[in-house]
């Protein structure tokens, strides 16, 4: 499928470069729609916590998100997809499903409940744990071995640790306040419009800790399985379609029980219809199109390289737009985990470098040895073939 997404990005790229009649270098390129779809994640963060302080339903929010983003993905799945999407069995169905309730359904349900309880920048922060989790879901599924005889083993192992120090002292030490952008008394002089943002206080920290971790878990998780499914079905839009269709139909299930005010599923503010409209538009579907295109032309290493990032520019337009306050545990723990991401992104750069060295030296051999077989044979063509053989 990256192959499909990846074209189709790169022509509508050159056609943009044709229209504007100059040259831009792809690696030029590369970066500036990684820090494009930085930006674009953290406005995400930003959104959503106004949305939440607006008094939009945390069931609601994502099932209007995953309607925007099926809506969006379904005419380039079928169209783009076409030739490479296998037919769908029974087993494919239940595997789509099974993935949603990980990727979908969990992992967005423990985004916004521990959004909801920390603050944008947090959660930001202890997202750059995944990469570190998902190597140690692998390392247990036996998935990726774990090599302590190389460094890169080493810096995988070491950065798993950092990350979950990390997690540990954002999830149990708050801290004294660091920073305060706005002190509470002048919060009058503030625009009516930040005003209607509502603010970053944290309600419940730990809580909110926790059910971020229980995100991360899950997107990690999601990650794990989802690897082996798109091994059999190659139709990566075609699978992030399904997902969303299945995710929206257990929210709706969820909803059943747990939100019966039919008052909860009007948009009641213009804030709350562009926060929709953002998660479903921007952090769902063109976010995604965007980063199958980098992933494809600069690998998965290099777009994981920019998540830092995210956190930067959330904490300064959540500081900007909701008055963040930035606590002494909250820095501590980002500082660990981003140290972690780094040395885990290392172990996976230096894994692949030895990977490439091994293949290469495998591949010298094999041509050595067909060229001594062609010359002792061109040396020696009458000789038997037992004497061969010996």
């Amino acid at each position: 499928m990256a192959d499909g997404g990846g074209g189709s990005s790169g022509g509508v790229v050159n056609y943009s470069r044709r229209i504007m009649g100059f040259n831009v270098p792809e690696k030029v390129q590369l970066h500036v729609a990684m820090l494009a779809l930085q930006f674009g994640y953290a406005g995400f963060h930003v959104v959503s916590r106004a949305a939440l302080n607006m008094g939009i339903s945390k069931i609601v929010f994502p099932v209007y998100r995953n309607i925007l983003a099926f809506l969006l993905l379904l005419p380039f799945a079928y169209f783009l997809e076409k030739k490479e999407r296998p037919p769908l069995t029974l087993s494919f169905v239940t595997q789509f499903f099974l993935l949603a309730v990980v990727g979908i359904t969990a992992n967005q349900g423990f985004y916004l409940l521990g959004l909801d309880n920390t603050s944008p920048t947090f959660a930001s922060a202890i997202q750059n744990s995944v990469p570190a989790i998902t190597f140690l879901m692998a390392a247990i599924l036996r998935l990726e071995q774990v090599r302590l005889n190389r460094k890169d083993g080493i810096g995988k192992v070491i950065g798993t640790l950092f990350c979950v120090a990390g997690a540990m002292v954002i999830t149990l030490y708050k801290g004294p306040t660091i920073y305060s952008p706005t002190p509470p008394l002048q919060r009058s002089n503030v625009s009516p419009l930040l005003l209607s943002l509502g603010d970053a206080k944290p309600k419940n920290w730990t809580l909110g800790c926790i059910f971020l971790i229980g995100h991360c878990l899950s997107w990690s998780g999601w990650l794990v399985l989802q690897a082996p499914v798109l091994k059999k079905y190659p139709a990566r839009l075609s699978v992030t379609s399904y997902q969303c269709f299945f995710g929206v139909i257990q929210f709706l299930v969820i909803a059943g029980f747990m939100e019966r005010d039919p008052q909860a599923w009007l948009i009641h503010s213009g804030g709350e219809l562009f926060s929709v409209f953002y998660a479903g538009v921007v952090a769902s579907g063109i976010a995604f199109a965007v980063q199958i295109w980098c992933i494809d032309r600069g690998g998965p290493v290099f777009v994981a390289v920019y998540q830092p990032v995210q956190t930067l520019v959330v904490a300064i337009m959540a500081s900007v737009a909701l008055g963040e306050e930035f606590y002494l545990g909250g820095i501590i723990g980002a500082v660990l985990i981003i140290t972690g991401l780094y040395l885990v992104l290392w172990g996976k750069n230096e894994e692949r470098k030895f990977a490439m060295q091994k293949s290469a030296v495998q591949s010298q051999a094999e041509h050595g040895r067909s060229t001594n077989h062609i010359k002792a044979s061109l040396a020696q063509p009458l000789l038997s073939q037992s004497t061969e053989n010996v």
